[in-house]
């Protein structure tokens, strides 16, 4: 038995060598692994040598299935080379290289995540030296870019147990992703008691994982301000990438520890009517948080008062009081609230006041303040003085009216009241010098004079003429200087009026000239030729129309001064002079009737070639025709002898 088990241990050891010496003809060398991206094409190189050479050799290519069973796909000889049918690989794969070579590749076209499995090169040389190598095919598909979300509720500090943050996740990654916490650029890993990371593995339909990890945390109070995100890596052919997400916070309730009430608006120093609104916070953050702001008795149950048109009576400690409603502890802080005031001015004398002509007045205005005040006063817009007393000296008509003092805070803009004194001087009326008291106006128009009148007491007015007639009164107004008294006059004659003021103090009067009016037209001038035996005689003819035509307009007279009035009588003798010289040029050579010498005409004749128009300088209507010896003609004949001359 003994001898039989010895032999069979020999016979098995000479098989070995034999095995291992013909092993040892044939050298395989292959990478370890070969990584691609989904999709994408594999090459897989297979180098070889042998001790009888790289001629005819025998190559065939195998991959190991899931359950560790080898699994032919090519056969390649000196002869024939050919895919296995029926594989998983028969479609998609291609050998480059022959045993010559030393070298041939296996291309995967279209590799799939199946197709991540272990590739072995079988080589046999002609002497039976048979070698085999193997490589890993790695296959990789990129995630998605990863999310992260927050919780929308807040957390607060007084939980016992780790809440919730948030949840990444990263989809359809190929292998698995890996996901890391971040708080602040500081990585978080997990701590039972105070921070809990929970991740979780779906492998998708496609065969890609899809990773997500929730993250729960105890938070305190310095926690509020954090930033928090998350990083995943995943693996690529040749190395390792990582992506992050965004960055979020979360909300962190704490109680307060101390409150604070202010006026938010408005900004500075506060006035009486101003809108003032209070605000109160504490620096807790907590929803079971009340607050209440409270003054002088008056409680609102918000962290927000608006106080409208405030007074000083809204002057005073503001208390904000903040209340936990799970510990029900109080807090409270405090701010005094000061509105400034300026009263309504106070003017003395009061109201009005009368002084006397020439006489002095004193006036006081004052406004009580919180602040500095200034004060000017004004008449008519304009400033007369600066301060709180107004003093006039020498009163006349013109320092009468209503003067106003305004009071002003120069630190609030806005600030200011304002009082009225109204002055009357006392004195006997004065009647304001009218533009025009000498005028000149048609017959029949109505004209409006008017009196302007200035005097404490309030004059009385009345209107009356040169034949003592009283007009009646057409319009009579109090103004600011006095009364204006308007009377309606018609123009029938020369007239004159007078306005009559007076009072207690003493009386005025004023006079206005009118002067009646014709309207008359321009003369026209007609030229006559009459040709005699004797001589030829020119005659020019005037012709007046005794009806108006044209209207002309009235005329209002301004006085003139003294030289003017000398002037024209100046130019007046200067014109009769030259009219004289003239005349008597004229008589000398006989062109003026009177002279019998000189005329051999009949008198008949004469009456009739020998007619000129004498016309009045009064205005009248009458024209007087006169014969050559001056003889006046009856207005029976003057018609005749003119149609006779128009003739």
């Amino acid at each position: 038995m003994a001898v039989r088990d010895a032999a069979s241990l020999l016979v098995g050891l000479l098989v070995l060598f034999h095995t291992w010496g013909a092993w040892a003809d044939v050298e395989v060398n292959m990478e370890d692994r070969v990584e691609v991206f989904r999709g994408e094409t594999a090459q897989i190189t297979c180098m070889f040598t042998s001790a009888d050479g790289v001629g005819a050799m025998i190559i065939q290519w195998f991959y190991v299935t899931r359950s560790g069973e080898k699994q032919k796909i090519y056969y390649q000889d000196a002869t024939m080379k050919f895919a296995d049918r029926g594989t998983p690989f028969t479609e998609r794969i291609s050998v480059n290289g022959t045993g010559a070579t030393g070298e041939v590749v296996l291309t995967i076209s279209d590799v799939q995540l199946e197709d991540e499995l272990e590739f072995i090169c079988l080589i046999k040389s002609l002497t039976d030296g048979v070698g085999e190598g193997r490589t890993k095919l790695k296959v990789f598909e990129t995630p998605n870019r990863p999310t992260i979300e927050g919780v929308q509720t807040g957390i607060s500090v007084n939980e016992e147990s780790p809440s919730k943050i948030g949840t990444c996740e990263v989809k359809n990654g190929f292998p698995k992703p890996n996901i890391t916490w971040y708080r602040n650029d500081t990585p978080l890993r997990s701590d039972q008691d105070v921070v809990k990371v929970v991740p979780s593995i779906t492998s998708e339909s496609s065969g890609l994982f899809s990773v997500k990890s929730e993250l729960s945390m105890k938070v305190v109070k310095e926690d509020k301000d954090d930033q928090f995100y998350c990083e995943v890596t995943y693996f690529v052919p040749g190395g390792l990438r990582m992506t992050e997400t965004n960055r979020i916070n979360v909300t962190v309730y704490y109680p307060s520890t101390a409150v604070s009430v202010w006026v938010e608006s408005p900004k500075g120093k506060i006035k009486e009517g101003d809108s003032v609104e209070l605000h109160c916070h504490g620096n807790g953050n907590t929803p079971s948080s009340l607050i209440s702001i409270t003054h002088d008795g008056n409680t609102w149950d918000t962290d927000k008062v608006v106080l409208n048109n405030v007074t000083r009576l809204h002057s005073g400690v503001y208390h904000c009081t903040s209340t936990d409603t799970d510990s029900f502890e109080e807090i409270s802080g405090n701010t005094t609230v000061f509105v400034n005031y300026l009263k309504p001015a106070v003017v003395m004398p009061e109201d009005t006041i009368v002084v006397a002509q020439g006489g002095e007045l004193k006036a006081t205005c004052n406004a009580l303040s919180s602040l500095q005040t200034h004060t000017v006063w004004f008449k008519n817009g304009g400033e007369v003085s600066k301060g709180h007393t107004l003093i006039l000296k020498d009163a006349t008509f013109d320092t009468a009216g209503t003067f106003v003092c305004v009071v002003t805070v120069p630190e609030i803009e806005g600030m200011e009241t304002s009082g009225m004194l109204l002055v009357n001087v006392q004195g006997p009326p004065e009647i304001m010098k009218p533009e025009y008291t000498e005028m000149e106006e048609n017959f029949e128009t109505t004209v409006d004079l008017s009196c302007q009148v200035r005097g404490f007491p309030a004059p009385t007015v009345t209107w009356t003429t040169s034949d003592g007639k009283v007009l009646k009164t057409a319009s009579q107004t109090e103004t600011e200087e006095g009364i204006q008294s308007v009377v309606r006059v018609k123009v029938t004659s020369d007239i004159t009026a007078f306005c009559n003021a007076s009072n207690e103090y003493g009386t005025d009067t004023v006079t206005f000239n009118i002067k009646a009016t014709i309207n008359t037209t321009t003369p026209a001038t007609t030229t006559t030729t009459t040709t005699s035996t004797t001589t030829t005689t020119t005659t020019t003819i005037f012709s007046a129309t005794v009806k108006a035509e044209t209207a002309i307009p009235p005329k209002k007279i301004k006085k003139e001064g003294s030289g003017v009035i000398i002037a024209v009588i100046i130019i007046c003798i200067l014109l009769l002079a030259i009219l004289g010289s003239v005349l008597y040029f004229l008589y000398k050579k006989g062109k003026i009737c009177g002279r019998s010498g000189k005329q051999d005409l009949t008198k008949e004749k004469s009456n009739k070639d020998n007619i000129v128009v004498e016309m009045k300088s009064d205005n009248t209507e009458e024209a007087v025709l006169l014969g050559v010896n001056g003889e006046k003609q009856p207005p029976s004949n003057q018609g005749g002898e003119y149609l006779d001359v128009q003739k």
